[in-house]
């Protein structure tokens, strides 16, 4: 009778002791899909990826199959891609139709090329872009004439999508490099919804079947990291952040690229926070992220978001930006809330850099490659 305590005193301690084991070995618990960021960007030396450990303070898990939440399933490219041409038709067809109008009078004299011009310069074309294109048009039309209306269109669509110009290079730099993620710094002033640009291009990449991972560079403004935690949650994307407000977001950007590296993403899309163009403490830091970032991997995309209702303030944006940091491609917001998409060959035509995606309105999938001919129909449909 003595002897059975002791027996059981001794299994208990042996299964205690097994349970403490196991804990230390495991380590501690980091919360699900999330990565804290705690580097500092003045200590990143030696080679990043040999030692990734010591930037984060813990590590995703995935949850079992009966508890994952319900992810959304993004829309189609095709579909996404019919529904907002509809859109930017409906949203611009002043700016078309005002020039099918013109074109389409049984006389056209020096007060129609005029009429032209002026529609042409309040569509935010730009003045070089407009005479241009007013000098062809008069030319086409004194030797093939302006009779037929359907012909009409056609010339004009001809000489807008020559405008555009088809033969940029739209695509986005988004496929791994050997074991290397793409990195895409996404950068643009206060207000023109860069963080959402951000999430619906992270739905977009899912929707190709990429393995994505976001950086909450925009350590600034308290709400940036969780409104892009919320919209990488919901297509099942973790976000690297900063643990503290207001931390530098270099170090959280490079966390990012070594979270993606670790985790063979595909790409690693980096959030930044809002600058005045007219700030050069803030512009400078723009290149500070793209150098420490580069510690780790190229940045293969440095996109520009602008809003398109800005008109003519958006251009001077685009200089100032693309001074600070090499832009490989703008992002054109609100296209759907202006008549003025002459924007799209004014910035291209200033900068030599390519409009490669288009947003047209607030729902998540309101996002969409540009492609020139697309754009030229909806404005003349």
């Amino acid at each position: 009778m003595d002897s059975i305590p002791v027996i059981v005193y001794v299994l208990i301690a042996v299964v205690v002791l097994g349970l403490l084991g196991l804990v230390l070995l495991r380590g501690p618990k980091a919360p699900r899909g999330g990565y804290a960021s705690t580097r500092d960007p003045d200590d990143l030396g030696g080679d990043p990826v040999q030692a990734p450990g010591e930037m984060r303070a813990g590590t995703t898990e995935t949850a079992p199959e009966d508890t994952r939440p319900r992810l959304d399933r993004p829309e189609s490219a095709a579909s996404r891609m019919a529904r907002l041409r509809g859109r930017l038709a409906k949203s611009n067809n002043v700016f078309g139709k005002g020039l099918l109008s013109l074109l389409s009078r049984d006389r056209i004299d020096q007060d129609v090329w005029d009429e032209i011009e002026e529609t042409l310069l309040l569509a935010d074309l730009g003045t070089d872009a407009s005479l241009r294109l007013v000098e062809a048009l008069q030319r086409r039309v004194k030797v093939e004439g302006a009779d037929d209306p359907a012909h009409v269109k056609a010339m004009l669509r001809e000489e807008l999508v020559a405008l555009v110009d088809p033969s940029m290079d739209r695509s986005l730099a988004v496929g791994r490099k050997g074991p290397l993620p793409a990195v895409v710094l996404v950068v643009g002033v206060n207000g023109v919804g860069k963080t959402t640009t951000v999430g619906k291009l992270a739905r977009v990449l899912v929707a190709e079947d990429k393995e994505v991972m976001l950086g909450a560079a925009d350590t600034f403004r308290a709400a940036a990291a969780d409104q892009l935690a919320t919209w990488g949650a919901r297509v099942g994307v973790p976000t690297v952040r900063s643990a503290t407000e207001g931390a530098d977001p270099a170090s959280v950007a490079y966390d990012a690229v070594v979270a993606g590296i670790e985790q063979e993403a595909d790409v690693v899309l980096i959030d930044t926070a809002g600058r005045l163009q007219n700030k050069a403490g803030l512009m400078d830091q723009l290149g500070k992220i793209k150098r420490v970032v580069e510690k780790a991997a190229e940045v293969d995309e440095v996109l520009l978001v602008i809003d398109a209702t800005t008109g003519q303030n958006g251009m001077t944006q685009a200089r100032v930006f693309s001074e600070a940091v090499d832009v490989t491609g703008i992002v054109l917001t609100k296209l759907d809330g202006t008549a003025k998409g002459g924007i799209v060959v004014a910035i291209q035509q200033s900068l030599g850099v390519p409009v490669k995606l288009i947003g047209l309105g607030e729902g998540p999938d309101d996002l969409a490659p540009f492609e020139p001919g697309s754009f030229v129909d909806a404005l003349l449909d």
